[in-house]
């Protein structure tokens, strides 16, 4: 058996990647440079997860009737707000703050160097994309479970980036996964005090990914059953502080206090604890709000509910004018009727269709009275 397990490891040795009796990492977190420039695994991650997250939630958002017009107008606000957010909540955690930071502002921007706090991302995106999607006179709360949906799927492709940068690391560890650093470049050398290069570490960006797994998991399942837009957003919030609670007792980060608390927690655990209180009384706040209305079926999520935006009613007033001299009064007021009465498309054609059809009648019904 002890020969067999040697000669397995031997076969698993790619140079980038050994496994045996560890999982050993020999990957430089800069992928090429030209010059002063250089292309980071971490920041490439970062756009493949984007495009994949986008990707695997395109008939979701379809279903909901966001255009993609619309998806990408939104898009590039909250990739400015969750990299504004994910790195000044990062650094300001940070023990040397001042020297490493504030006295030199260059390292505040360098995100390529590692070291995005993801839920200094949600508490600036949610605000962002709630602002913005009122700009589209869309439901902010059908939107935002959209981008809960695609925060999930997009995560586990931005974890990849921190195994291979070795910027979340966990306690030392002989399990038989535990992971080995051996590239001078990666994060866990940068620091030889820290004690983390060429020695096993639980592998906490791993299990990041596994539990992002499992929240995906439990998201799809719940899209075709939440009937109230903004459960899906309370669920992720929900999930996330859970897995990131329990994760984090495998990272070896700092142990701090929550002001006279001392529990062994780090901050991450705390943030977590604050984020499920908040959860269940918003679960309640949000459930009686006019946006998480149930859809009723048929409708357009998206837009179900909302005003009519300046451009929409600009041109029902034009086609109102237009008919007015064509037409006359009267059907210049079914047409204004028809568009008010619902901002779904289709919606506002069944009505107008409801409407023809007693005219229709009432038409044959004179002819046979003349016959």
């Amino acid at each position: 058996m002890e020969r067999l397990s040697i000669h397995l490891a031997s076969l698993i040795n790619w140079g980038w990647l050994q496994i045996g009796p560890y999982i050993h990492l020999n990957i430089n977190p800069v992928l090429f440079s030209l010059g002063p420039l250089a292309l980071h695994w971490y920041g490439l991650m970062y756009v493949i997860a984007i495009v994949t997250g986008l990707w695997l939630i395109r008939r979701y958002i379809a279903r909901q009737g966001i255009t993609e017009e619309q998806v990408y107008r939104m898009l590039w606000w909250c990739v400015g707000a969750g990299l504004v957010g994910g790195r000044l909540y990062f650094v300001i955690q940070q023990p040397n703050l001042v020297p490493d930071h504030l006295l030199k502002p260059q390292h505040i921007l360098a995100t390529w160097e590692g070291g995005m706090a993801f839920y200094g991302a949600i508490f600036l995106i949610v605000p962002v994309l709630f602002w913005r999607a009122m700009k589209e006179r869309l439901n902010p709360l059908v939107v935002l479970d959209a981008g809960a949906l695609f925060a999930a799927c997009a995560q586990p492709f931005a974890r990849i980036g921190n195994l291979i940068n070795g910027d979340i690391i966990g306690y030392p560890s002989t399990l038989p996964w535990s992971t080995v650093y051996d590239n001078p470049a990666s994060w866990a050398c940068q620091n030889p005090a820290a004690g983390t290069c060429h020695v096993p570490v639980q592998p906490a960006a791993g299990y990041e990914i596994l539990v992002n797994l499992l929240l995906i998991g439990v998201l799809l399942f719940l899209t075709r059953r939440y009937r109230h837009p903004g459960m899906l957003l309370l669920t992720y919030l929900g999930g996330y502080a859970i897995t990131q609670f329990l994760v984090f007792f495998a990272r070896a980060n700092t142990v701090v206090p929550l002001f006279t608390l001392n529990w062994g927690f780090k901050q991450a655990q705390w943030t977590s604890l604050i984020v499920l209180l908040l959860v269940i009384p918003l679960t309640v706040w949000v459930r009686r709000w006019h946006f998480a209305e149930v859809i009723p079926a048929g409708e357009i999520p998206a837009t179900y509910g909302m005003p009519l935006s300046k451009l929409t009613k600009a041109k029902v007033k034009d086609r109102g004018d237009h008919r007015r001299n064509h037409s006359g009064e009267n059907d210049l007021e079914d047409d204004i009727s028809v568009i008010g009465a619902s901002t779904d498309p289709h919606k506002r054609q069944r009505e107008g269709a409801q409407r023809t059809i007693p005219r229709r009648e009432e038409q044959t019904s004179e002819m046979e009275r003349l016959e």
